[in-house]
Formats: C-alpha cells, structure tokens, sequence
C-alpha cells in the first residue's frame, strides 16, 4: 500500500503501515537529493530513515490504542479502570487466603507480629499482639503474605518461622478461604456487562449484575427453577438458587432481596435477615460453594530441556486451571492435559510429553473420567496433590 495519513471513519482509526512510512520517506529524499541517491538497505541514510520511520510507526500505533481505549471492549489496563467507572464499578484487588489457625504454647506467652509457613513454603501472618490464654491454646486468623489463590489444607499450615519463647506449635484444622489474584481485564469486562444488566428487563440478568458489583465477590452462579417440579440440581418449584464465593453475607441477602421477584423462595444453606423500608423482615438464603479438591498423576516422558523446574511448572500449571473454574464446573480430563502440555513454551518443540493423566476427587480412586461438580460445589487445586511421573 502507498502512504497515507491516519484517518478516522466510521470503520475506526486507520493508520498506514511501518513499509508504508519507509517508502514514503525514501520516495521523498530522492525528489529532494535526486533519484540517483544511494537509499539501499546498507546504507546510512536508509538506516536512518528506517530509525526515523520506526519513531513514526510507534507514534501511530499509540494513537490507536488511545482511540481504542475509548470502550470496554479494546481497552485494556488503566484505560479500562477509567471506562468501567461510568459505570461505577473498581477493579477487584488482588485477596489474599486466610485460615484459622491453633497457636499451642505456655498460658500468657505474647506472640508480637508472628509468622507461620505451610508446607509448600508460604508464610501467613497473625493479629498482633496474640496473648495464649489460660487453656494453652488459641485460634486466631492468618492471612498469607503471597497474593492469589494459595491452597491449604487441614495440618498444611505447621511451622513458626518467627519462634517466640513459650509458644510451641501451630496447626489448621480447616482448610483455608482461597484468595485470588487481581482482577485481569477479561474479568472486569464480563463483570462490566453484567453491571449495565442490573437496570434491563431481565430479572434474572438484573440479579446477576448486582451480585457482581457487590465488594469481594471473587465467583458466582444464579439458578432458576420456574417450573412446577423439583429441578436436577433439586431446587423447589418456582426458586432461585445463588452461590456465591466472596462477599459479606449482607450484602448478598440486600442483592438478592431487592431483585428478586414477589413470591420467589431462595435456596441456600446461608441466610440473612433482610428489613424492608416497612420494618418488615425476610429471610434471604442463598450458598456459598463447597470446595472439592482435585487429585492428578501426570506421566511424563522427558525430553530435551526437562528440568526439575518443569515438574514444579507442571504442578502449578494444573493448579491454577482447576481454580480458575466457575462453580458447578466440571472438571474435564482433556482440559487437564491442555493445562498441563501449556508448560511447553512450543508445542513444536516440547520438552517433555504425556503418556497418561488420570484425575479424582482428593483420596478417591484415580480415573480417566471427567469429575462432576454439583451446582452448588467449585473445584479446587493444590500443587501438592499434583502428582508427576516419569517414563522412559
């Protein structure tokens, strides 16, 4: 194409290309030096012409990404945080994991900024001051330094990494509240799209955007049963079923009270009491998602470039997948194997192949099957119950 300059019409911003640039800086130094001047690519005036024309082209394609930051839909980054405000939503900061841990040591020992690690080297901090009481014991709630969704489970979270004279052991007996990562863009572009939803004229679409705008909210899924009978997931006639990970639970019970249809039962094993303007209370019930953790074994055949830093990649790489999932995702044995091969930077030049992968629920038989996930559960990962092995 011959050069042009960058225009906007109604099919968006065009600008030329940087060959484009080039020839036309090149055409314009012979008009004025005569067209017997030595413009190959060896040259140094071509070399500076391209240095020139590359400063062009960079300038254009910022200009691009200026006008595309002008709607959700191209924007990306701070842009985007400025276009979704319209709409008066933030981007989700990143949250962090948090557990209850037991703290045992001599009754009136003081445990000032104390840090426990789990068994996959991550540290989780505790209230400061921690006073152990008369019976020798205390739970208290960590919050675990790294962002994201950091798993662990009951026993994981077993060392003092700050000793303090008279406190002597640490343990969980639950398995942690699972964090997540800060909000990428696709997120608050699908987030965006339900907010706009809230004023349609879909009650259900309505229901779903204020859900997704309420603070903390990391996950969610809206069912409706608008028939006569039980449904599969055995929800009762005429009902709707939220499930959601995140949030206060009085936010969710004003979301859900304040869109829901007259004479529509919601179903959960959560309730809140929400007052009307009438001093009228109503019981709201919705769930928050059971989480079912996922076992995997990976034989791997190594090949040129394995390393024992590939095995960690592995193990991350299908942990991260089975978070990720929304909940009442199943889990899918070929979408396992996708995350896994992901570690090979080419696919045309692997360092490593699979031989098998079977997949279950943590300490159930593995399989080759896919896992169902009920509608009120979410998968869960954990590097460590990411097993690899190796064949020659």
């Amino acid at each position: 194409m011959a050069y042009f300059a960058p225009y906007i019409d109604a099919t968006g911003i065009h600008i030329p290309t940087y060959q484009d640039i080039v020839n036309q800086l090149v055409a314009d130094a012979q008009s004025i030096f005569g067209a017997d001047i030595y413009l190959q690519p060896d040259s140094q005036d071509y070399q500076w012409i391209s240095a020139f024309a590359s400063i062009i082209y960079d300038s254009y394609l910022l200009a691009q990404a200026v006008y595309n930051s002008r709607g959700p839909a191209t924007a990306v980054g701070s842009g985007l945080d400025v276009i979704v405000g319209i709409n008066g939503l933030q981007r989700k900061p990143a949250v962090y994991s948090t557990c209850p841990v037991v703290l045992t040591g001599t009754p009136g020992t003081t445990i000032t900024n104390g840090v426990v690690g789990d068994v996959n080297g991550n540290n989780w901090s505790l209230p400061t001051p921690v006073i152990i009481p008369s019976s020798g014991t205390i739970t208290v709630q960590a919050t675990c330094q790294t962002e994201g969704a950091i798993v662990a489970n009951p026993g994981d979270i077993n060392t003092i990494v700050t000793p303090t004279l008279g406190w002597s052991a640490v343990t969980n007996t639950v398995a942690a509240t699972v964090g997540s990562p800060v909000e990428t863009d696709a997120q608050l572009r699908a987030r965006q799209v339900m907010s706009t939803a809230q004023p349609s004229q879909s009650i259900l679409d309505g229901l779903k955007g204020a859900i997704a705008a309420i603070a903390g909210v990391t996950r969610f899924a809206v069912y409706e049963n608008d028939t006569n009978a039980t449904d599969a997931n055995g929800l009762p006639p005429h009902s709707i079923c939220c499930v959601v990970e995140g949030g206060t639970p009085q936010d969710i019970g004003n979301a859900i009270f304040t869109r829901k249809t007259p004479g529509c039962a919601t179903v959960g094993s959560t309730s809140v009491q929400v007052t009307d303007s009438y001093g009228v209370a109503t019981t709201i019930r919705y769930d928050v998602p059971t989480y079912v953790d996922i076992d995997v074994a990976i034989t791997v055949k190594q090949l040129s470039g394995y390393t024992s830093d590939t095995t960690a990649a592995i193990q991350s790489a299908v942990a991260d997948f089975l978070n990720g999932l929304p909940i009442g995702g199943d889990v899918y044995i070929s979408s396992l194997w996708g995350a896994a091969l992901s570690v090979n930077a080419a696919l045309s030049s692997p360092t490593f192949s699979i031989t098998s992968l079977q997949a279950a629920v943590h300490s159930q038989t593995l399989g080759t099957a896919d896992i169902p996930i009920a509608y009120n559960q979410v998968a869960r990962g954990n590097p460590s119950y990411v097993t690899v092995n190796f064949t020659s």
